[in-house]
């Protein structure tokens, strides 16, 4: 192969080593991380009286007087309630049935799609998850591995099963010889985000979705994103909804069951916030992004915990900052499913995780908290994500001055908490069934969100599920204030290969 070929891999001429050094050198410009700006007074305002408000409401304990010596739980029931009146409020229009595709619409041309399913050590759910994309309907033109170093069976399950030949590191293979839609890139071990952005390099799509090793596409999931794109000129980032599945073990049942409706709330309030133009959570678990608008912003944050959630604030920044009017959907007829922890210690350092990454981000993005360029998101958003820094502190300071009470022979106080745990449980209740009704008409999904289940979490939750949740949490403020970036080993049980398992 002469040197003047396209495919060569020469460092002058490759043009994957040029798109890494332009990766860089965008993310050195975009990141707030690399190049802090510089906080405002109303940001740190914001921030500082978060916590000046619970040192005040846990001193009022001291009085007991009343339900009011339980002030810490009753701002943490009324910040939540107000949270799910507006959820409530931005959500009224999914009452309305969204219209089918109209005809002209499946006639026009779809973007490129190419999907990145970032692999480490993964053999035991590559086969579900790569078979599931193989299946698509108006299926991707590009599936890469993007192999992070994988030292288990990878290498033998790519070769010999999916028909690929390795190639050298940070070079992508030949299409595969059973599937020509099929790519491998293998890369050292350097994290998830360093593999996502090698990928993007050798990339030629339109659009990239980026897909967990562990998580299973819907057979239409990769046409509705296409969909979605070509729907919105201006749309940048876009989710699918996640279901998440664990293993068949008592405990396994128990968490799928706590998680299934917790993630069904969740993806109603993105809706909401999605109509606030407010939308931040995008789960890189099955997520699509316009690919040139990842380079313009240097693709994703290997020194972040969750780079997911900090990309989309990085674009978000990046398109006020260039007034380009990018916009952020969840799509909600683009399904997947996805593994999720299925034991106490798993779930344990799942949050952990995502709970130090959110502290990571809205410390970088801390300029952008009460800062009216950025519209809703500065003004309301990122105002009510400080507050969320510091809901798992107000939550379980709120058990413990229950307990404390209880058990220090203050009856009456008790009796008045219990009266409003016992207001906020019916409330919680009527989102729930709420959340059902409109998850079910939006999503089309009706598949284990049975409602009687649904009366049972929501009785259930606050002394056990919602405990957990915050004690993740806690342990994601100290893993952040220690500043640790490790992410832990989650074993895999929900979606595992029969044959592999």
């Amino acid at each position: 192969m002469s040197a003047a070929s396209p495919l060569s891999t020469a460092p002058p001429t490759n043009p994957a080593v040029t798109l890494k050094k332009t990766l860089e050198q965008a993310l050195a410009l975009a990141s707030p991380r690399i190049v802090p700006r510089r906080t405002t007074a109303l940001s740190a305002v914001i921030h500082l009286s978060v916590v000046v408000l619970w040192l005040l409401l846990f001193a009022r304990a001291f009085f007991l007087q009343g339900a009011l010596a339980w002030s810490t739980g009753i701002a943490y029931v009324v910040y939540d309630t107000l949270l799910l009146a507006f959820v409530t409020w931005k959500t009224l229009p999914l009452m309305r049935r969204t219209p089918p595709l109209e005809p002209e619409f499946e006639r026009r041309s779809l973007p490129g799609m190419g999907v990145i399913v970032a692999s480490h050590n993964e053999a035991a759910v590559l086969p579900v998850t790569l078979a599931a994309l193989l299946r698509q309907t108006h299926g991707p033109a590009q599936i890469v591995i993007a192999d992070d170093g994988s030292t288990d069976s990878t290498r033998e399950l790519l070769t010999g099963r999916f028909g690929l030949t390795a190639a050298a590191d940070g070079v992508l293979s030949a299409p595969s010889s059973l599937y020509p839609n099929l790519f491998w890139l293998r890369v050292p071990h350097g994290g998830k985000a360093r593999a996502l952005n090698a990928a993007i390099t050798v990339m030629t799509t339109e659009t990239v979705m980026t897909v967990d090793a562990d998580t299973l596409l819907d057979d239409d999931a990769t046409y509705a994103m296409r969909a979605a794109f070509a729907s919105d000129p201006k749309l940048v980032a876009a989710a699918g909804i996640l279901v998440p599945v664990c293993g068949k073990s008592v405990s396994g049942r128990v968490f799928q069951w706590f998680q299934t409706y917790e993630y069904m709330r969740n993806f109603i309030a993105r809706f909401a916030w999605m109509r606030a133009d407010s939308l931040l959570l995008i789960s890189g678990a099955f997520a699509s992004f316009r690919r040139d608008a990842l380079v313009d912003v240097g693709g994703f944050d290997p020194q972040c915990l969750v780079e997911d959630y900090e990309l989309i604030h990085r674009l978000r920044r990046y398109s006020v900052d260039h007034d380009l009017g990018w916009d952020v959907r969840v799509v909600g007829d683009a399904h997947a499913r996805t593994d999720a922890p299925d034991n106490l210690a798993s779930f344990l350092r799942q949050r952990r995780r995502w709970f130090a990454g959110f502290l990571q981000t809205q410390y970088w993005n801390r300029d952008m908290t009460g800062n009216p360029r950025y519209g809703t998101l500065g003004m309301l958003m990122l105002p009510v994500k400080a507050i969320d820094t510091m809901q798992p502190i107000y939550g379980l300071t709120a058990f413990a001055l229950l307990l404390a009470f209880l058990f220090g022979g203050h009856g009456a106080i008790v009796v008045s908490i219990f009266g409003v745990i016992g207001l906020k449980t019916a409330i919680d209740l009527a989102f729930y069934l709420w959340s059902i009704h409109l998850y079910r008409r939006w999503t089309g999904e009706r598949t284990a969100n049975s409602v009687w289940m649904a009366v049972f979490a929501a009785i259930a939750e606050p002394f056990t599920f919602q405990l957990v949740r915050h004690v993740g949490a806690t342990l994601g403020w100290l893993h952040f204030l220690r500043g640790g970036r490790s992410w832990g080993v989650q074993r895999r049980s929900g979606l595992v290969a029969p044959d592999e398992g």
